[in-house]
């Protein structure tokens, strides 16, 4: 039982995560099927990218900390 629920709290935890890389990927792809060209979204998809890869050391870390206790 705990674990059928856990798989669905942490589904409801990522699920946010996801959103914006769907929205500037669609984003990108839209703009170049028009001829507007997709930099800027892509840019936008490389921040994210920069930011999680410096914060998911910090995250990881602070989720082993909590599962340790």
């Amino acid at each position: 039982m705990l674990a059928n629920t856990s798989g669905v709290l942490l589904a409801l935890l990522v699920l946010p995560l996801y959103i914006p890389v769907l929205i500037f990927g669609a984003g990108a792809v839209e703009a170049t099927v028009s001829g507007l060209g997709g930099g800027a979204h892509l840019s936008m998809l490389a921040a994210i990218l920069v930011a999680s890869l410096f914060l998911a050391p910090l995250a990881t870390a602070a989720a082993l900390r909590i599962a340790e206790d």
